[in-house]
């Protein structure tokens, strides 16, 4: 009788302990609905449309049509040109074969609605590669460059942070309070503060490389270059993300025994030795975060890209993100713009779970 009695207080309880914990959690749960899955629903269901945002045509069911052109690549194969007379292929000045204008190949009816991605030579042939959508393209490729150089040398910067500034020295907060501080300022107003840095005229970034090399270097034009804008936005992203990178990593590093150093430092193992052997298998959960988050955070670029370059020059800094933004709001195309957002959300999450399975494995082994 008393087990039945208690037994059916302590299910009241449980019952009670869940409804009560479903009711703390319910305006963040109805926050994350309303501001993250009602709106990724509703660009689902905007990418089969060709819905606009000012336009007297009534939005209209496309299906796959957004998908398709955003999506399209082709290869066109270029001959090179023979001369006529002799039957001999005709070169340029520099001894180059020359070929036919890939715009003459993509305007005809073959190829409608491709334009011309990049071309390669080889094996006395020009291959074009084309897409429907050409700037997607090399936007999606930006990213990937920019994930590829921000993610190891964020991460390995912030790693070698956190480990100064955890020493017990004096002044090691003030440290702390400099590298995170550009974290919490507004990336708007950094991005206009670096773009005077990298003015070609009056930026401190070459007046210090000219006073440097004696005046033998610069002034380079850091945002106006094809080759260097993209470098330039790296370096200026690397700065000021590393200090979000550093917290994570010290809460890790603060979060280590300090038995396990004691004993390997009995055990003879030097600071190198006690760095990899104990160090970083302790931080195994952390990197795999830092990681994962890094790379998410990298591929979200927009806002320097927004004010420092506009994308440009020649789109060498464009990113999806950007790309997205210019065809939603800018353009008015919120129909492809959302299968934009769709096909960035996929290929985010299939490279965030590609990550965290390979990290997951090799920190097994």
């Amino acid at each position: 009788m008393f087990g039945v009695i208690f037994g059916g207080k302590g299910n009241r309880l449980r019952r009670n302990e869940a409804i009560t914990a479903w009711l703390m959690g319910a305006p963040a749960f109805l926050g994350l609905f309303v501001f993250l899955l009602l709106p990724f629903l509703l660009a689902i269901g905007l990418s089969f449309t060709n819905h606009r945002f000012i336009s007297p045509n009534p939005t209209e069911f496309v299906g796959l049509r957004n998908y398709d052109r955003l999506l399209s690549v082709t290869i066109v194969t270029l001959e090179p040109l023979v001369d006529e007379e002799t039957g001999e292929l005709l070169r340029d000045e520099n001894g180059n074969l020359m070929f036919p204008r890939s715009r003459s190949i993509l305007r005809t009816e073959q190829y409608e609605g491709f334009g011309e991605w990049f071309t390669v030579d080889a094996f006395g042939k020009r291959y074009v590669i084309a897409a429907k959508d050409p700037k997607f393209m090399r936007s999606l490729v930006n990213n990937f460059i920019f994930s590829a150089i921000v993610v190891p040398l964020q991460s390995g910067l912030a790693l070698l942070l956190a480990l100064l500034i955890n020493q017990r020295i004096p002044g090691v907060n003030v440290f702390r309070t400099i590298y995170f501080s550009p974290v919490v300022t507004s990336m708007v107003v950094i991005s206009v503060v670096w773009v005077f840095l990298y003015n070609p005229d009056v930026g401190l970034i070459n007046q210090f490389i000219q006073a440097v090399s004696f005046g033998r270097l610069g002034p380079f034009n850091w945002l106006g270059s094809a080759q260097s804008a993209m470098i330039a936005i790296i370096i200026m992203s690397i700065w000021q993300g590393v200090g979000f990178q550093m917290v994570i990593f010290l809460a890790g590093l603060q979060g280590i025994p300090q038995v396990l150093y004691e004993a390997a430092q009995v055990d003879g193992a030097n600071a190198i030795q006690r760095f990899f052997y104990v160090t970083l298998p302790q931080l195994r959960n952390t990197i795999i975060f830092v990681a994962i988050s890094t790379t998410i955070l990298a591929f979200r670029l927009f806002t320097q890209v927004d004010v420092m370059t506009n994308g440009g020059p020649h789109d060498a800094t464009t990113t999806v993100v950007f790309h997205m933004v210019e065809m939603g709001f800018r353009r008015q195309k919120i129909g492809y713009a959302s299968a934009i957002s769709v096909v960035f959300f996929l290929i985010v999450l299939a490279i965030a779970l590609v990550q965290h399975r390979v990290m997951r494995s090799r920190s097994e082994v």
